[in-house]
Order: structure tokens, then sequence, then C-alpha cells
């Protein structure tokens, strides 16, 4: 890769050099039938990745675009929803929903936990919910959703499934022809975002719909929304060279490349990758006194929210580590300053997290805090061959 440094954030996650050339094609009009021709397929490849029978929508926006446009086009003003958070980014459809007139209950996990489903049984239960919102894998807490488990609750008590899968998209398994234990139990809608697990730039949001999420759109006599409304891009979605608004014509090149490198790859073959890739970061870190706040049953594939030892300072780990050229986030709300993020996802190789385990070590030394780096990296491979 032509990267400079490793960026391994939850997002945006590194860039390959043939995702960036396509990013740096020509410049085409948006009604161009060469253009055209790639959005086409783009829109096909998003298709065959999630498994819809319904629609699916790739526009210029950020994952949050891509959250308002599946809630607004299934649940209406006075309708319920019922958020399940377990972290930051799952606590956003609680403002997103009250923006829109919808009533929000929430149920929410300690941070590092997953909401039970015992939880989601008894509070159901207690009234009509139109939809359950679900976090596949938070970026906050780096816990994923175990969706065996919840979606036929959700189902069985007659409420929609809207999936966030912005961290999990094309890494963690999201197929929407899934059957769980009927077969009408299935994900009504996931939204991503291009940045994370796929592995392109950001600046587009995706969308999918099945045929019972659209039959709810079609209920709602009018949403309020123009841009989301999903009426005004189906039109485009199944003719590119309709028009409704601009697409970002040099990110659907890039988007191309990147769906075309995802299914080159594998759903499978990547699923199996990503898991391997996060149980080997957070054992080789365990190595150095960090522990994942997630539970390893819980934990995302994706990324890991990983604790400071006792006395490291975040803010000068942080820029020391960055001197190396390995970027990590800090982490939100009261885990601020205790802990880290760290992205183990889309184009990341195993020698890219192989040498960041080996420069965290080396940063812990020079900071004063005492590690075995070779130790740590000799238990990354090890994790790796298991996993893989």
């Amino acid at each position: 890769m032509r990267n400079e440094e490793m960026l391994l954030i939850p997002g945006p996650t590194p860039v390959v050099d043939s995702i960036y050339d396509a990013l740096a094609s020509e410049t085409r009009g948006h009604t161009d039938p060469r253009f055209v021709a790639i959005y086409k397929n783009a829109i096909e490849q998003t298709r065959e990745m999630l498994q819809t029978d319904g629609e699916v929508f790739v526009v210029a926006g950020s994952g949050t675009i891509a959250m308002e446009m599946a809630l607004v086009n299934t649940v209406a003003a006075g309708e319920k929803i019922l958020v399940l958070s377990q972290g930051y980014f799952g606590d956003r459809f609680i403002k997103l929903g009250q923006a829109f007139g919808i009533e929000v209950d929430v149920l929410q996990s300690e941070w590092g936990k997953q909401v039970t489903p015992e939880e989601v049984e008894a509070k159901l239960a207690e009234g009509h919910y139109k939809a359950v919102t679900i976090t596949h894998a938070d970026t906050s807490t780096g816990v994923a959703a175990d969706l065996d488990a919840l979606i036929p609750i959700v189902k069985k008590h007659g409420a929609l499934v809207i999936l966030d899968g912005v961290c999990a998209t094309a890494a963690m398994e999201e197929d929407m022809s899934k059957t769980y234990g009927h077969p009408d139990y299935k994900i009504d809608v996931i939204l991503t975002g291009s940045q994370k697990a796929i592995g392109v730039p950001p600046g587009l949001a995706i969308v999918a719909f099945n045929k019972t999420a659209l039959a709810a759109r079609e209920k709602i006599e009018r949403v309020p929304a123009y841009y989301c409304d999903i009426y005004n891009w189906i039109p485009v979605m199944n003719d590119p060279s309709k028009y409704f608004a601009t697409p970002p014509v040099n990110l659907i090149y890039a988007y191309d490349e990147g769906m075309r490198l995802v299914h080159a790859e594998g759903l499978s073959t990547r699923i199996i990758r990503h898991t391997a890739f996060g149980k080997a970061v957070r054992a080789a870190l365990s190595e150095y006194g960090m522990q994942a706040l997630a539970d390893e049953k819980v934990a995302a594939s994706t990324l890991s929210c990983i604790l400071y030892p006792e006395g490291v300072n975040d803010a000068e780990f942080r820029a020391a580590l960055g001197k190396k050229g390995v970027i990590v986030a800090g982490s939100l709300a009261h885990l601020a300053g205790i802990a880290f993020r760290i992205g183990h996802m889309g184009n990341t190789t195993e020698e890219m997290l192989e040498k960041a385990v080996e420069l965290i070590g080396d940063t812990l030394n020079e900071l004063g805090h005492p590690v075995n780096s070779a130790k740590a990296v000799e238990r990354f491979k090890q994790e790796v061959r298991v996993g893989v």
C-alpha cells in the first residue's frame, strides 16, 4: 500500500492501491454511460453481498445518513422503536428517533457487555414496537450483538429488525436471506458505510431493505425526508442513468473496486480472517497487561477497545505510537483516557497488525512500562495460525 501510516482506528481504515487508483480515475458526468455501468455494477455487487430480496441504496452520505434512511422509511411519527444499545453508537438511534417524532425505548447494556435476550423478551412483551435497532458491532465498546439469539425474539413479537452494520458489514455475517428459526425471521434492514470493513474512503451511505421493510414504507403515507426518502432513490438504483441527486462519481469508482475485492476474497473467508485478527490482536496485547473491555465471547472481530495498564497516559501513548506510524483512536465517554480503540478490519493485513503489536510494545517500553514485545508478537502469530 502507498499509505505512509497504519490507520488502525475504528474507521476510516487503510485503503489499498487499486482503490486509490480507481478513486483517481478521470471524473465523468453522472449520466455518462461508462459511469452508469460502473454504478450499476457497484449496486449489484452490494445486493450480492447482502443477499436481499428487496432494494439496495448506495448514495452520497455518511453512516448517519444511512441510519436516518433506514429509520424514516420504516417507522412513522408516533410509532415506537426499541433501541438495543451496547455503546455510544447504539445510543445515536435515540436522538435520531426523537428528531422524527418516533417514540423511543432503550435497553442499554453496561459498556463491554451485551443486552441479554431475556431483557429483550421482557421489554417486547410490554407493548407493540414497530422496529428494533441492533448495532452489530458497537464502535465505542467493541461489543458484538448476538444476532442468532436476538432476531428470533424480535421477529416473534412482530417487529422489524434494523441492523446497524457500519462497523461489521463485509467482515461479520450479515445475510438477509438467512432465516433465524422460522422462514419469516430475517434481517429487514441493513445500514452501513463505505469506510470501515469495506475499506473504501468515507462518503457513501449504503442501505438494504427486504420486501417486508419495503412494505412498511408503502404504509407510511409521507416520510419526513426528501433526500432520505427511498422512493426518490429507487428509480436511480434500478437505472443509474436516471437523476435524483448527483452521485459522488469518483467515490463510486472506488466503491466498485472495493466491492470487487470483497467478492474476490469471498465473504466466508473474510469472516474467518477478521475473527482470527481480532482474537490475535487482543491476545497479543494482553501480554502487555492490556485487557479488552469486551470479553472474548462477546467481542467484535472488527475492532477492540483496550484498557490501559495502570500508569499509562493515553495522550502520551497515542502520540508516541503515532510518531512510529501507527494511529489508534482514543475512547469515548467515561472510557476517555483509560482505554484506546484499535481497528483490525477491512484491508488490514497480518503483517500490519503484527508490526503494530511490536510497535505498541516498543512504545510502552520507551514510556517506562517494561514489556516483552517479542513474546507478544509470537502470541499474535500463534493465534492467527489457529484462527485461519
